[in-house]
């Protein structure tokens, strides 16, 4: 009866990167924070995204369906970022003093106050992007990095041997593929990741920027902004939130 002898594979992936050394290792390191990195940021994100996403609807029925906009705002969870335009809009509005010379009016001072809020809130969804577009950028010139140390070591053993034996170059040359796939599998989805994370912030961005404009037009005027899809009149807006 025949037994199989099972052996390792001189030219796995293991063995590749113990050929390398620790040029290889160090390569295959800094790719593998880098993949991390970028999945922990799309995953995060991408809750975050749904989250604020599945909110906005909601903001239609809680908010301005209550009889005022600081008590509709108290129905919405303490860290949304709809609350916080709200009650942003709702502290400039209570204490402006009209002082500094009266150069800033009360519409300035609400429209400053809400611009900064929405402002804080964008900068703290894009927190993750930049690290994500410059995983995309930077990822597949460290693989290509470990492709050109593996094709210098297989020419260096060819150089070595006097014959380019494929026992001499296998393992070099496969090392060098093994860089070249690792820094693409960690490029493709850092960029994938940051366009569809982006693409997402663009859309939650419009939804904050359209509640600021109604918050900040129901402070001032006592209505929402007219939209086409409204059926109500200007008059049967609720009261302002001031009174």
């Amino acid at each position: 009866m025949n037994s199989e002898v099972v052996t390792d594979n001189p030219y796995g992936f293991w063995a590749a990167l113990e050929q390398g050394g620790p040029i290889a290792w160090t390569l295959f390191v800094v790719l593998a924070i880098m993949s991390v990195g970028s999945w922990f940021i799309i995953f995060t994100k991408g809750f975050e995204q749904r989250r604020m996403l599945k909110e906005a609807p909601e903001v239609e029925k809680k908010v301005w369906a209550a009889p005022s906009l600081k008590e509709g705002a108290a129905k919405l969870e303490k860290n949304s970022a709809f609350r916080q335009i709200a009650e942003d809009g709702l502290r400039a509005f209570e204490h402006h003093e009209g002082k500094l010379t009266d150069e800033i009016d009360q519409h300035e001072w609400v429209s400053m106050s809400l611009n900064r809020s929405t402002g804080l809130i964008g900068s703290k969804l894009g927190a993750g992007l930049a690290f994500l577009a410059s995983v995309g950028a930077t990822a597949p010139f460290v693989g290509l990095l470990g492709t050109v140390i593996g094709i210098y070591r297989a020419l260096v053993n060819i150089g070595i041997a006097g014959q380019a034996s494929i026992d001499k170059v296998a393992g070099p040359v496969g090392e060098a593929l093994i860089m070249t796939a690792l820094g693409l599998a960690v490029a493709v989805p850092a960029v994938l990741g940051y366009n569809f994370l982006a693409g997402r912030n663009k859309s939650i961005m419009e939804k904050l920027n359209t509640f600021a404009a109604d918050v900040h037009g129901y402070l001032l005027s006592g209505a929402r902004i007219a939209r086409p899809s409204q059926a109500a009149p200007a008059s049967a807006a609720a009261k302002p939130a001031a009174k």
